[in-house]
């Protein structure tokens, strides 16, 4: 296995405005790991920005593991939602030009007055178009756990099977089954074949009157992010169902908590290693 780390664990830094994908770049190389995930959404001029951040990869030496793309298929507008298989296939573009093999994507949200089976229809008819644009790449299609269309691990199951593509497989989020009831090491265990890369993440339960920013689970239970090891979620029995699976992919750091990203991934990375064995 390969440790990364997602570009999202730095988005409280970001909207600062001091800190962008060629600090992140530096700022992964400073902690150690192997590489890093870039994600679609934190381009703001992607032409003047690209050749920067192609030196920083360079000067690093470190790989860009996954390309994570925002797609949401739960549109009535067919139009819409063929420019939602679009973005992917940009997705599968830039994992390309940098040399990943693994695209994140999404399935799509909840949405007043579509029942759960035309929603599941349209998320398998745009995920399907774009796995077979990504197999005609080289490249893999990772669905994370994600909202509550397909946030178990059962749902993801469905869906996979439902596309029925080689370039679609699972990106386990160990903290988003939280959200949806799913004890995480659980649901793990049940993808780990199924899994192109991995999120790692920590989640910690709060009282129902926690006054912060919090998830809020199906059952009502509220969740605030953590640094990893310092949450509920079992991370070394997911990490130990992965190795039991032959899972050799990218497990990528995924921080979410409201401590400075600059310490809490520090401390993060430093759970990783010793989790990981390295």
């Amino acid at each position: 296995m390969k440790l990364g780390i997602s570009m999202w664990s730095y988005v409280a830094a970001w909207k600062t405005g001091d800190f962008d994908i060629v600090a992140f770049i530096h700022e992964c190389k400073r902690l150690g790991v192997d590489g890093v995930e870039l994600l679609d959404f934190f381009w703001k001029d992607r032409a003047a920005e690209l050749p920067a951040v192609e030196e920083a990869l360079r000067e690093t030496g470190l790989a860009v593991g996954v390309y994570s793309v925002s797609n949401e298929f739960v549109n009535p507008d067919y139009e819409a939602r063929m420019e939602q298989v679009e973005i992917i296939k940009r997705g599968v573009d830039s994992a390309v030009h940098f040399g990943a093999k693994t695209v994140r994507v999404f399935a799509g949200n909840q949405k007043d007055g579509v029942d759960f089976d035309l929603a599941l229809a349209w998320i398998i008819e745009g995920l399907s178009a774009a796995a077979e644009y990504a197999y005609a790449n080289g490249v893999t299609l990772a669905l994370e756990n994600h909202g509550k269309l397909a946030g178990r691990s059962d749902q993801v199951e469905t869906i996979l099977k439902a596309v029925a593509s080689p370039a679609m497989k699972a990106n386990p989020d160990t903290g988003n089954f939280l959200l949806v009831h799913e004890a995480p090491h659980d649901a793990v265990d049940k993808l780990a074949t199924r899994a192109a890369m991995v999120h790692l993440k920590d989640f910690h339960l709060v009282p129902n009157n926690y006054d912060g920013f919090a998830y809020t689970a199906l059952d009502g239970l509220k969740f605030v992010g953590k640094p990893l090891g310092e949450g509920d979620v079992d991370l070394a029995d997911c990490i130990l169902s992965l190795k039991q699976a032959g899972f050799d992919g990218w497990v990528n750091i995924e921080y979410d908590a409201e401590i400075d990203p600059l310490e809490g991934v520090a401390r993060s990375v430093q759970f990783a290693n010793g989790l990981m064995g390295r």
